[in-house]
């Protein structure tokens, strides 16, 4: 038998022992699956944002090279003149097949994974530099212009296309200068815009000789007409109506004869400066945002570093290199760089809202087992001890719902980069681990049965508080001053400064550390003059706000950070929508716009009027070509009563009717755009339009925008100033929210073109990135709405317990029901009030502070939209407003609910001798 040291025998009952971990989890099911549910999901949410960020920074950039094209986003290798002209051996021995083959594999394999490659769309071969007229009166000649063509040995033509007619084309038996005579193939497009047919022989003059003679044997319809193989080259595809330079523009085609690949050396009988070239094509689906700066680099180091290095010694001395891929990136980055600091600024933003809900749970959890916890002190338990089952029946709840946030948000949002991800999950696990147990040690430090009140009204802050709170103020006020200095992003780094992003957070935990210095100043100001009062609710319940305890910084913090964040999340998807109604305006100038009427369309106006949705009709007669003085502009006539009334309504361009009147006497009156005004000045000038009719004008006003012109150089006269007045109008304007496009189109008839601002609206955006960062923020702000909302029933859960036993205990001196669901509302309203008008100033003061750093441009509207001005952030009011009320009806409803349940309840348990509250 074992003897114990203390000399007596162990016994079986001796052995027993107790499980902390299953007995806690037995004893309060329903704390942890709350603990467990929380987790979850806020590891959910910051896992699942770099994987949407990930997403959409994919997406976007598949967008930005797709929109880009494959004449800007491939890499152009070839030879120049001197390949041929400089060397040693024939010169039909460089335009070979061999000679084009060859190098072709290496240059695929030169930048490896740095820029992964697109072999299918790769192309090479060899073509003429220089364009060749023809003579040949049949082929089309829109001006009497004769086409050019380029002529192109191309490998890969059967592959990537389908024949309509006719056969590919063969080369001759001895290609060379000598030849007489070729055979082409031309795709579908060629042939039908320059009258070509299979048996057609095109002639190309040479300097000596007779014209070399080019037979099409076939007509090819491409199989990916917009991929690189057939994108890549002008002209490859369809022909290209060309524009002279000169007074008296012209018109010509420009198309592409493709020749058999072995007809390379056949070129140098032409003098068309034949050059061999390779056409890399990149992978779109294997290219990456976050491997942005490794593409970046590859591509400078093709043109002009390491591997072009490298590929002139695999192909020739001579080899140019062209692409704009660079430039691609470089305006991808430039999006990133300015949607990259906002996303940071609303992940900063509910990150620290749910870090301090997490620790608001575990300080929740270590006040209602206080006396638990004082009593294992008291019995001898250590700290460490404690700390150490306290993390251990944390970790039985936290680390398997974190992982199952990971989960979750894996399987719902996509792949993406795991790492970042699972930091983020395991962060949040990491808090609610550390919460409870560091609580704990905090308040058990020291072994003690009773506690002295914590009351808010007599707390005297500490010197080690009052330096954490300088230091805090120093750190935001530098985050703040940087960010209204240099804008959110960090030179270098599309993220951001991580100080920066933090700035609207630590904003609000200056104002939170503050209203909590200020709060028991109204209380001791109140307490006083309360004690007058007749009854007991009103004098009970400022008593009972003024004992809330010495932890009220930790959930003012809360609501403040989350009330802060969903207001700025806020007020940025208010500015991106503004900047887009503002964009749409200047790009339609009305509800819905119809143009392109024709001279002898009657009625339109009447029928267009009566069309559904519509409200109003304005007509206007614009001309493109006026000339006024010396100076081609842009000129409408208008009816000055409807076109004031219109630019009234479009908040733009607001004029006065009578401004605009013509009286017929002296120079007619026009608006004009500031440079117009400023070239032309104030004296009358002439204006002659297209049609001949002329009269003298003088800018009356100047406005930068109008919704006839939008913002270019700009006349607005009256329209009864014109020779044949307003009619026929070349385009009308309308209003009305519910305008129908289709029944627009079907009112105008013929050749009118309709467009709807709602259209264009949506047409403003041109990444995925712009849609994923107003997502991300859209939310940041039903996230901080939510943790605002747990933060707030937090802090009534722990109050809880001591409202329902004083209600019981005032209930039996007679208080009534409706005195004690007014006692439990006037005692939460200060705090409530104080966190709502704390967080409506605090997110006014944030944006206020912040928003000259902030521009919106990017996030709201596409590099092609009109320009609409700076879309700077401004406070909106409801975003202000909305969260903070919610705040006050939580509480209050909350407060009301708790009394009628504790009336429905009874007080015979409140009362019970012993419990702890």
């Amino acid at each position: 038998m074992t003897v114990r040291p203390s000399g007596r025998p162990r016994t079986a009952a001796s052995r027993v022992t107790v499980p902390w971990v299953r007995t806690r989890l037995r004893t309060a099911p329903g704390a942890a699956a709350a603990l467990a549910l929380l987790v979850a999901v806020t590891a959910f949410l910051a896992a699942a944002l770099p994987l949407a960020l990930d997403r959409y920074d994919e997406r976007g950039m598949r967008r930005a090279l797709e929109t880009a094209g494959p004449t800007r986003t491939t890499v152009q290798f070839q030879t120049s003149d001197a390949d041929v002209y400089l060397s040693d051996g024939p010169w039909e021995e460089r335009l070979t097949r061999e000679a084009v083959e060859g190098p072709y594999a290496k240059l695929l394999a030169l930048p490896g994974r740095a820029l992964p490659l697109d072999r299918e769309q790769s192309s090479a071969g060899v073509r003429t530099t220089r364009s060749l007229k023809t003579p040949d009166a049949y082929l089309s000649q829109p001006d009497g212009l004769p086409p050019v063509f380029h002529l192109v040995a191309q490998g890969g033509v059967a592959g990537h296309s389908r024949l309509a007619e006719g056969r590919l084309p063969k080369a001759p038996g001895d290609p060379g200068r000598a030849v007489s005579a070729l055979e082409a193939a031309v795709t579908a497009e060629t042939a039908k815009a320059l009258n070509i047919r299979v048996g057609s022989v095109v002639h190309f003059p040479r300097a000596e000789g007779d014209p070399l003679a080019v037979r099409v044997t076939g007509v090819v319809v491409p199989r990916e007409p917009d991929g690189a193989y057939w994108s890549a080259l002008p002209g490859l595809d369809k022909p290209n109506l060309m524009v002279t330079q000169g007074p008296v523009p012209s018109q010509y085609w420009s198309g592409t004869l493709l020749l058999a690949p072995d007809a390379g050396p056949t070129l140098l009988s032409v003098p068309g400066a034949p050059a061999r070239y390779w056409t890399l094509a990149p992978d779109l689906a294997a290219l990456q945002g976050r491997d942005l700066e490794r593409l970046t680099s590859a591509v400078a180091s093709l043109e002009g570093g390491p591997l072009l290095e490298r590929a002139t010694t695999a192909v020739s001395p001579h080899l140019d290199v062209t692409t704009d891929l660079d430039a691609v990136l470089g305006e991808y980055d430039g999006l990133w760089s300015a949607v990259g600091p906002l996303v940071a600024v609303a992940a900063f933003g509910t990150g620290t809202v749910a870090a301090l809900v997490l620790c608001m749970a575990g300080g929740l959890a270590a006040e209602r087992r206080r006396a638990e916890l004082t009593l294992l002190r008291a019995r001898g338990a250590s700290l460490r001890g404690l700390a150490g089952r306290l993390l251990a029946e944390t970790a039985v709840v936290a680390v398997p719902a974190a992982a199952l946030g990971l989960l979750a948000a894996r399987l719902a949002v996509g792949t993406g980069r795991p790492v970042q991800s699972a930091v983020a999950a395991g962060a949040v696990a990491l808090i609610a681990l550390a919460a409870l147990p560091l609580r704990a040690v905090a308040v058990h430090r020291a072994v003690g049965v009773h506690t002295g009140r914590e009351d808010v009204v007599r707390a005297r802050p500490s010197k080690r508080r009052l330096v954490t709170e300088v230091t805090l103020l120093v750190v935001a006020a530098g985050a703040v001053l940087t960010l209204r200095t240099r804008g959110t992003s960090a030179e270098g780094d599309p993220t951001g400064d991580e100080l920066v992003s933090l700035a609207p957070v630590l904003v609000a935990v200056i104002a939170a550390l503050l209203l909590v210095r200020l709060y028991p100043l109204p209380l001791r100001g109140l307490a006083r003059p309360a004690r007058r009062m007749r009854g007991v609710v009103g004098p009970l319940s400022l008593a009972r706000a003024g004992r809330a305890g010495g932890s009220t910084v930790l959930p003012l913090l809360a609501l403040l950070t989350a009330l802060t964040t969903a207001a700025f999340g806020g007020s940025v998807l208010a500015g991106v929508a503004d900047a887009r109604e503002r964009a749409s305006v200047f790009a339609v100038g009305a509800d819905a716009r119809v143009d392109d009427l024709g001279p002898r369309q009657t009625g339109v106006e009447e029928r267009v009027r009566r069309a559904p949705g519509v409200e109003d009709v304005t007509p206007v007669k614009v001309s493109y070509t006026a000339l006024a003085g010396n100076v081609r502009v842009s000129l409408a006539g208008v009816e000055p009563d409807s076109y004031a009334e219109l630019s009234g309504r479009m908040d733009g361009g607001a004029f006065d009717a009578d401004t605009l009147r013509a009286s017929g006497k002296d120079a007619v009156p026009a608006l004009g755009s500031p440079a117009l005004a400023e070239r032309l000045g104030e004296d009358p000038f002439p204006v002659i339009m297209e049609d001949g009719d002329s009269f003298t004008a003088r800018i009356v006003a100047v406005r930068t925008w109008t919704p006839a012109l939008g913002a270019d150089d700009f006349l607005v006269v009256d329209g009864s100033a014109l020779r044949a007045g307003l009619e026929p109008p070349t385009g009308l304007l309308v209003t009305g929210d519910h305008a129908d496009a289709v029944a627009l189109k079907k009112a105008a008839g013929g050749n009118a073109q309709v467009r709807l601002r709602s259209a264009v609206i949506d047409a403003t955006v041109e990444s995925p990135l712009q849609t994923g960062a107003e997502r991300v923020y859209a939310a940041a702000v039903a996230a901080g709405a939510a943790y605002a909302a747990l933060s707030l029933l937090l802090t009534l859960l722990r109050a809880a317990p001591e409202r329902a036993a004083l209600l019981a205990r005032l209930r039996t001196m007679g208080l009534t029901r409706a005195q004690g669901r007014r006692l439990l509302i006037l005692e939460s309203l200060p705090q409530a009030l104080l966190a709502a008008v704390g967080g409506v100033l605090t997110a006014w003061a944030a944006i206020r502070l912040l928003s000259p750093g902030i521009d919106l441009t990017t996030v709201a509207v596409s590099t092609g939209a009109p320009a609409a001005g700076h879309a700077l952030l401004r406070a909106d009011r409801l975003s202000l407003l909305v969260p903070a009320l919610a705040v006050v009806a939580l509480t209050v409803g909350a407060a009301a609910a708790q009394a009628w349940w504790t009336g429905r309840r009874g007080a015979v348990r409140e009362l019970r001798a012993g419990d702890a509250r």
